[in-house]
């Protein structure tokens, strides 16, 4: 059996966000023909017990083009019908943030 029989694929590519009390993570891997897929991975960090709730989704390249239309319009949708801030945060050494009031940007 090969190096992609588990159900972990190799990494190939990754990228973190930090946004708020939320990261996402956009992680490139590689199916066992090697083909590239994305993984997205929101996670949060639970406020009662301290545990990090995980979401995922998978993104096939076949599904790219129709997923981004779809994610463009959406945000455009939002764009045009309220007010969209992006807020800047700073990160300290224990991990904790908080928002920069200076840094704030429309979109």
């Amino acid at each position: 059996m090969g190096e992609f029989d588990n159900k972990e694929r190799e990494e190939v590519f990754s990228k973190k966000v930090r946004a708020g009390k939320r990261t996402y993570f956009f992680d490139v891997k590689a199916t066992r023909s090697g083909d590239y897929y994305l993984t997205v991975t929101e996670s949060k960090k639970r406020l009662e017990d301290g545990v990090f709730v995980k979401h995922k989704i998978f993104l096939y390249k076949e599904d790219f083009e129709k997923f981004t239309e779809g994610l463009n319009e959406t945000v455009d949708y939002i764009k045009s019908h309220q007010d969209v801030v992006e807020k800047r945060y700073e990160y300290t050494e224990n991990g904790e943030h908080s928002p920069k009031t200076t840094d704030d940007f429309s979109f």
